[in-house]
């Protein structure tokens, strides 16, 4: 454990300060905004399933970490349904809500050892999102509707359309950062908050 956090603190010596926000090419900002709706599709279709499916394996394995192994953690996935339905819940719909931001990570090799210039091998994109619930309770028997305005991380190889995602709901900068040690500290994330439809 401490020759990893070695490693960790070196290699953060050696790179450059931070990957700054960038402008992604259209064709990824495309290919990303679709993959999210895609999945914001299955999971309004109920399928949870394909969440946990389509989550950044490094951002799982912390997860199940914390939930005392993958077992446990996909058995808790998988029972959001259920758990929705008995509380009185409903996802109505799923859009993608604004411009993504782009940044660049996952350091590869040296372009310009002289310039310090390093070859990012990955696209990370926040993509806000919203999501409209509906809430059924005894005061109105069409419930009510709120849309709760999110976001997620969509992470690919370059030049792949392998998506892989984090949800934004309960993610920090910190949370990021420990997994993108270029990504800047002080980086703005989507809002997240929820509203009562008009």
């Amino acid at each position: 454990m401490k020759r990893i956090g070695m490693t960790m603190l070196f290699l953060a010596m050696l790179l450059p300060a931070v990957s700054a926000q960038t402008v992604a090419p259209p064709a990824v900002v495309k290919s990303a905004t679709a993959a999210v709706e895609e999945l914001g599709k299955k999971v309004v279709n109920s399928d949870y399933k394909a969440a946990i499916d389509s989550m950044y394996p490094q951002w799982k394995a912390r997860m199940a970490k914390r939930k005392g192994g993958m077992k446990k953690l996909e058995e808790e996935l998988a029972g959001i349904g259920e758990y929705m339905a008995r509380n009185g819940v409903q996802i109505i719909s799923f859009k993608v809500s604004g411009a993504p931001k782009a940044y660049e990570v996952w350091p590869g090799d040296r372009a310009d050892a002289a310039e310090g210039a390093i070859n990012y091998t990955k696209w990370l994109l926040l993509i806000p999102t919203v999501t409209q619930f509906r809430i059924f309770h005894d005061e109105s028997p069409k419930g009510s509707v709120i849309n709760t305005h999110g976001f997620q991380v969509a992470i690919a190889d370059k030049g792949q359309d392998n998506w892989t995602f984090i949800d934004g709901s309960d993610l920090s900068v910190s949370d990021l950062r420990s997994l993108f040690i270029t990504l800047p500290a002080n980086m703005e994330l989507p809002p997240v908050k929820r509203e009562e439809a008009e």
